[in-house]
């Protein structure tokens, strides 16, 4: 069977938008799940000693642990503080929590994976 040039541009292409959005599963990442005007939902897997990049949130959230562990929280200041994510629980970060750089860093050995819920018009 014979493409034609148009046709096999258009198969490069997409292969191309595959691979190029398409993470390893082995990496740490935000997945997008839903968003509005009043919310922001995603879904973070973190991978063991595969910190976060430093950022901030201007909202307060609520964090539910799909797999939980320990999730040390490293403040641009240098300081931090290990929080134990348990299976199946939900926690609440204020907004003021979030405002303040942080990283996230596993520090245990198996993938946490949470569903983060950001209330956009909450303060």
């Amino acid at each position: 069977m014979r493409l034609s040039l148009t046709a096999k541009s258009l198969a490069f292409a997409l292969v191309f938008a595959v691979c190029a959005i398409s993470q390893p599963s082995n990496a740490t990442r935000r997945i997008p799940q839903f968003e509005n005007a009043d919310v922001s939902v995603w879904k973070s897997i973190v991978m063991p000693n595969t910190p976060l990049v430093m950022h901030t949130h201007e909202h307060p959230r609520v964090i539910v642990a799909l797999s939980g562990g320990e999730m040390k929280i490293v403040r641009e200041d240098g300081s931090s503080e290990t929080e134990h994510w348990e299976t199946g629980k939900a926690y609440w970060l204020t907004s003021a929590e979030g405002k303040t750089r942080h990283a996230d860093v596993n520090a245990g050995t198996k993938p946490i994976e949470v569903m983060v819920i950001e209330l956009k018009n909450a303060q």
